[in-house]
């Protein structure tokens, strides 16, 4: 059975059992009436009675024209009924009629002659309001021209999604006539479609009778072969007046315009949300490796599916490189990334390896004049050019490399390096929209990077500065065993100003020292070793403690903007005793056998270089295995802790058994310092022992 309930014949052809009646007739309500050969009515439809008012019992029996026709027009009538009823021939026309009721309605009437088995003669009359022929009329007039003129491709499907007909709009959309498309389904017409998702919503349209508007459908017709196109879709079921289901009427619209304006606005969205993501996430340190790593981050899989940051070797040590025309290229990798590309990934450079590309490859290239190099469809031929060896190449074929990209890293006017950029999985080939994005993600990726290389050579030079500042100090001298640790800051920060010495002394004394340059950088450094300098030179002087402390203070405030916090102690093993003072500084801890762990109790004073402020000197104890732990404030200072709270901590870390120096200061600095501290450590850590 059909959709509609019609049988079908087994070969697929027309139904040969009963089908559902038309409701066209019933819209016309078609009066049917005969009449014998005087003019006298013999047989009355319902219809009949109907149109003109008259039941069957008044209407039978009766002269027709008297209760049919106007009496203005009876003559004729009579004339023309006569006529038919001699020549045999057919008679259609239109005339007025006067209702039993008394209204008066044109109507057409189509008469003919009827002739029975038994040779009797009678005239069938056909009857129906003309207001209803015409507006019938008018709405096929109306529909043909609409279907016909419609810049819209429309059709219709039987009940098994058949066409049944076509408008020459969709044989333009389709590029197929529309007789090629009569009695064959979607599938059979456009293969290149996907035929099946619209076959099933025609089919919901007909089982429903809920209508599909707007569903979107793209691919390719005979009309136009090499591109894809877009076309909205509306499916609406077809009934005649009884409700029995004709089919369907599909509306086809061209909408590839809109889709490819969309597509290119959704693709400028994407583009200002990459650019916006990059300016949040690439240059949140100064750590040139991390600023590598953002980079790539931000353009995997946004941009491309592998992705490698590579800077000249030159540039990262602080030279500037300008490449010859048969030079190689000395790239350092910085970073690399891949999405779901391990082959491409595994043909790049691990980061922190230096490489030789030589003067044919498309990344020496793109370093040496300045500007992108795009292979939009990469070749087999391209893979040697892209990768650094041959093993490179076939990796990277392996891995399906369709597309390359490579964009110069530019600040301040000298290249940098390269942003290197492959697709595999995405089947896109780089076009000039990437090609825009890319060059403004390095534009402002290259600023980040400059500035995180300059940053980490001046780092460099001031963290080697400090380093040759600081002591190198035997494990035991004068009475004491000792252990240091300097952490230099994070990456996101510069090197700090703190310092720590041991001085031996006149007597088998030691002068132990920590202090903090407030600041940072070469000028913090230098400030350390200017102040490290005049203690060594005051400790010699064996001066009380305070005292050196009041010179120091002097000195300190004849430097240019320097201000340091310092603690100095003086341990005499035959006193077993140290004489303290503090300028600004937290207190030490001393740590005993049978005892907690104690911050010492020192007036704090004020830093040096202040000025002003009197300092003054403490005498504690320290027997044999007493320690004294020297800090400053990078160990035990956090954002997200009060002093206090870490200082506790600090405590309770002591307060464990005995342990080497060399154990006790790696612990400290594993446990309290956080990588990401904005700020050096200087730990000093001595133990007083026995005498001889």
């Amino acid at each position: 059975m059909s959709a509609a309930g019609s049988p079908l014949a087994e070969d697929g052809g027309p139904p040969r059992g009963p089908v559902g009646p038309s409701g066209l007739l019933d819209v016309l309500r078609v009066a049917s009436v005969v009449l014998d050969t005087e003019g006298r009515i013999v047989l009355w439809s319902p219809q009949a009675e109907e149109l003109f008012g008259y039941g069957a019992q008044e209407a039978l029996g009766q002269y027709a024209a008297r209760i049919m026709v106007h009496e203005q027009h009876l003559d004729l009538v009579v004339k023309l009924f006569a006529d038919v009823m001699s020549t045999g021939q057919s008679w259609a026309g239109a005339f007025p009629i006067r209702r039993k009721d008394g209204t008066t309605r044109l109507v057409e009437f189509r008469n003919m002659r009827l002739l029975d088995d038994r040779g009797d003669v009678y005239a069938l009359g056909l009857a129906v309001d003309q207001s209803t022929v015409r507006r019938l009329e008018r709405d096929v007039a109306l529909s043909t021209r609409i279907v016909a003129q419609s810049p819209i491709g429309l059709a219709v499907l039987d009940t098994d999604l058949r066409y049944v007909s076509v408008n020459p709009a969709l044989e333009q959309i389709n590029g197929i006539p529309a007789e090629e498309h009569l009695g064959r389904t979607v599938r059979e017409v456009l293969p290149q479609l996907d035929a099946g998702a619209l076959e099933a919503a025609a089919r919901r349209v007909l089982d429903t009778g809920r209508p599909v508007v707007d569903q979107s459908t793209m691919g390719r017709t005979p009309a136009d072969p090499d591109e894809d196109h877009a076309w909205s879709v509306s499916l609406y079921r077809l009934e005649n007046a009884l409700g029995t289901v004709l089919g369907v009427a599909v509306s086809v619209v061209d909408v590839t315009e809109q889709y490819r304006a969309a597509v290119e606005a959704e693709a400028a969205r994407r583009r200002l949300a990459v650019i916006a993501d990059a300016s949040a996430r690439i240059g949140t340190t100064l750590d040139l490796d991390r600023t590598a790593r953002e980079l790539a981050d931000v353009a995997v899989p946004e941009l491309a599916d592998v992705v490698a940051v590579d800077l000249l070797d030159a540039v990262v040590q602080g030279r500037r490189s300008a490449l010859g025309p048969a030079e190689p290229a000395v790239i350092r990798a910085l970073a690399v990334q891949g999405h779901d590309a391990v082959e491409a990934v595994r043909a790049a450079d691990p980061p922190g390896q230096v490489a030789r590309y030589g003067p044919d490859r498309l990344v020496t290239e793109c370093v040496r004049s300045g500007r992108p190099v795009m292979v939009p469809r990469v070749k087999d031929e391209d893979l040697a050019r892209i990768a650094r060896s041959p093993e490179g190449a076939e990796l990277l074929a392996r891995a399906g490399v369709h597309s390359y990209l490579a964009v110069p890293l530019i600040a301040r006017g000298e290249v940098l390096g390269a942003l290197d950029l492959k697709r595999t999985n995405n089947p896109l080939p780089f076009d000039e929209d990437d090609l825009l994005l890319a060059r403004e993600l390095a534009s402002r990726a290259a600023v980040q990077i400059d500035n995180a290389r300059w940053y980490q050579n001046a780092r460099g030079t001031a963290l080697t500065l400090q380093r040759s500042l600081l002591p190198s100090h035997p494990p035991v001298t004068g009475g004491l065993e000792v252990a240091s640790r300097y952490q230099p800051a994070g990456a996101t920060s510069e090197v700090g100003g703190d310092w720590f010495d041991v001085i031996p002394l006149d007597g088998g004394k030691t002068a132990l020292v920590v202090g903090d340059v407030m600041g940072s950088g070469i000028p913090a450094a230098a400030t350390m070793g200017r102040l490290r300098t005049a203690t060594n030179t005051l400790a010699s002087l064996d001066l009380d403690p305070a005292r050196l402390l009041e010179h120091l203070d002097r000195i300190t405030g004849g430097l240019e903007q320097a201000i340091a916090t310092c603690v100095y102690a003086v341990h005499d093993p035959g006193l077993r005793q140290c004489r303290i003072a503090n300028a600004g500084h937290l207190p030490p801890v001393r740590v005993r056998a049978g005892h907690a762990p104690e911050l010492l109790d020192l007036p704090t004073g004020v830093p040096l270089g202040v000025g002003g402020v009197a300092f003054s000197t403490t005498t504690v104890d320290l027997a044999p295995g007493d320690r004294l732990v020297f800090y400053t404030d990078g160990l035990v200072e956090t954002r997200r802790h009060t002093l206090d709270e870490r200082l506790d901590r600090l405590l309770s870390l002591l307060n464990g058994p005995d342990r080497p120096l060399e154990e006790v200061c790696d612990l400290l600095l594993r446990t309290l310092h956080e990588p990401d501290n904005f700020d050096d450590v200087a730990l000093l850590i001595a133990r007083a022992t026995p005498p001889g």
